[in-house]
């Protein structure tokens, strides 16, 4: 027997109830179907020489301030460092794009983004260290702990920014991930929750092309990862990630959309991670050097540069005075981290819960009457 067999079943219908109609048009919510671009287009013209230059400097400074870090991992200086080579466009402009009040929420991977927004360099590489779980205050800084765990991020920057809105605050939070950490649940948990709180957080999903070894393709079958936003009743953009410009201009006007009361932004950074995931991986397994080589032809210093050069705002004493700064930063930041730190092991307990749990107290005892008793045998 058919449901239309059924006694009081009324008649099939192949389509929905007529009180059914879309939530959201789609058509204003779809990216572009190739990424934004300014550099080298008819747009740079209109591009502020003043933040040209000022991006310029900062990526000058984050791709030393990555080799260095890159360095100090062979010298048993840092236990890990994923570097972001290649990508600096994307992470000096999420830095830039928001004001002082403004809260930034980056992955393990946006260092840069943090030093860019002035934390010191040497906190930013506490976590990496093995030091501390966080070597600054999240709160004085308006950055979230840099996370490890993918995506676990984005839900708190959507928690933050809805708080925020609730009570009154001009805030805006901006969440950075990989293109890994779109495969993971938090991801869409994060999206839907923002769209239907229309909170005031823009995402920012840097597509460097593998999630460690793992290609984009074999992680979605999506047109773009910007396209995933549709189906969340959120505008997805897809910008070119190596254009410090349009990545300004981009996040700028998601965030400012944001302020405004617009709801969320969905942004893909097509980039690409020049460097290996770690120092602890080797990508020669996965991909080859041509790969490697054409994405260097498309470097964002070197867009930048060229864009500078031919309007006349950068000549050879600007570029030098530009990599003098860059390696008196880098010069710092080794002699800070070459110096041993001072290490308290009771700190372990420190900042876990306001009030200690039993378990916690248990724990810290035996810590500590070790750490008597070591004492005691010296």
């Amino acid at each position: 027997m058919t449901v239309q067999e059924l006694p009081g079943a009324v008649a099939y219908r192949p389509t929905p109830p007529p009180a059914w109609k879309p939530r959201t048009d789609p058509a204003p919510l779809l990216p572009d179907p190739e990424p934004y671009r300014v550099l080298g287009t008819d747009a740079a013209a209109g591009t502020d020489p003043e933040l040209l230059l000022k991006l310029y400097a900062q990526l000058v400074r984050g791709r030393r301030y990555n080799v260095q870090a890159t360095a100090l991992t062979k010298q048993g200086r840092l236990a890990v460092y994923p570097s972001s080579t290649g990508q600096e466009a994307s992470e000096v402009a999420a830095a830039l794009a928001l004001e002082e009040r403004d809260w930034l929420f980056p992955s393990y991977r946006d260092t840069l983004a943090a030093v860019a927004r002035g934390l010191d360099p040497v906190q930013a590489l506490t976590l990496l260290r093995g030091d501390w779980h966080t070597g600054y205050d999240p709160h004085e800084h308006r950055i979230a702990p840099l996370s490890t765990p993918l995506a676990t991020q984005l839900p708190h920057a959507v928690g933050l920014a809805h708080a925020a809105r609730l009570k009154g605050d001009d805030v805006v939070a901006l969440a950075m991930v990989g293109d890994g950490g779109t495969s993971e649940g938090d991801f869409h948990e994060a999206l839907n929750f923002a769209a239907v709180w229309q909170a005031p957080v823009v995402f920012l999903v840097q597509n460097n092309g593998f999630a460690i070894s793992v290609p984009l393709a074999k992680q979605t079958a999506a047109p773009s990862l910007a396209h995933k936003a549709v189906g969340y009743g959120m505008p997805g953009r897809l910008v070119d990630g190596n254009d410090a410009a349009a990545m300004h201009e981009v996040l700028s006007d998601a965030v400012d959309r944001a302020r405004r009361g617009g709801g969320p932004t969905l942004i893909e950074a097509v980039t690409y991670r020049i460097d290996a995931h770690t120092n602890a991986d080797d990508a020669t397994r996965y991909r080859g050097d041509a790969e490697v080589e054409a994405w260097r032809a498309h470097d964002p210093i070197r867009l930048l540069e060229r864009e500078l050069t031919q309007r006349g705002l950068l000549d050879d004493e600007a570029r030098e005075s530009v990599a003098a700064s860059a390696e008196t930063m880098a010069a710092d930041l080794r002699e800070r981290m070459n110096a041993e730190p001072v290490l308290q092991p009771m700190d372990l307990f420190e900042h876990v819960y306001a009030e200690q749990t039993s378990q916690l107290r248990e724990q810290a005892a035996q810590l500590r009457a070790e750490l008597d008793a070591e004492g005691e045998a010296r």
